[in-house]
């Protein structure tokens, strides 16, 4: 047998673990990993400029903690009705997957409303991103992040629909495996911003 052959003997293994990981969970860990980035590089700002700058505990003081708990709830309830979700469809218990597909949506947006209220009272009394160091990593930071819940809702919205269709079990049921690791991770983002803008 040549070196050549010998080799591509020795590699197959490892060349079909690869190719056996879909090519679609490669590509949700690659986004989770690019977001994992941009999420960190603003919270280690934060953190440092903290530290080293005095008066944000009284900036803090005005944030509402009480709504911050509530979505917080809100939020770690989702994540549990998304799990739900993806376990019915793995069970191919068809109405069951969109019911909890449309709870985890109806949870995002009460998580979006309750964070428009926030706002909203934020800003009538003043206090907007230009009001200090706090209020502009406040704003960046959660603002950033109802983006990435909103992109979720959209997504697990498509799912719930293909669902209701029947559409969702035509060899797509992996994507909603990779909407639920999405879904976690925006959870877990806000799990780090609750204690850091609300507890602090």
């Amino acid at each position: 047998m040549s070196s050549t052959a010998t080799v591509l003997t020795r590699n197959a293994p490892h060349s079909e673990g690869i190719r056996s990981i879909p090519i679609g969970k490669i590509g949700i860990w690659w986004l989770l990993a690019s977001e994992i980035m941009v999420f960190g590089g603003l919270i280690t700002s934060y953190v440092l400029l903290r530290i080293s700058h005095g008066g944000w505990a009284e900036q803090a003081a005005h944030v509402r903690w009480q709504l911050g708990t509530l979505n917080t709830a809100v939020l770690l309830t989702s994540s549990l009705t998304m799990a739900l979700a993806l376990s019915a469809s793995r069970q191919d218990r068809r109405r069951r997957t969109a019911t909890f597909l449309l709870l985890t949506v109806l949870l995002g947006v009460a998580f979006l409303g309750i964070k428009a209220f926030e706002y909203t009272g934020e800003l009538r009394e003043g206090f907007t991103p230009a009001s200090g160091l706090f209020w502009s990593f406040y704003y960046g930071m959660t603002g950033l992040h109802a983006l990435h819940v909103t992109a979720g809702i959209v997504v697990n919205l498509t799912f719930f629909v293909m669902a209701v269709r029947g559409d969702l079990w035509d060899g797509k049921q992996a994507r909603l495996e990779y909407a639920g690791l999405y879904w976690h991770f925006v959870d877990v983002v806000w799990i780090f911003l609750f204690p850091l803008l609300y507890l602090s």
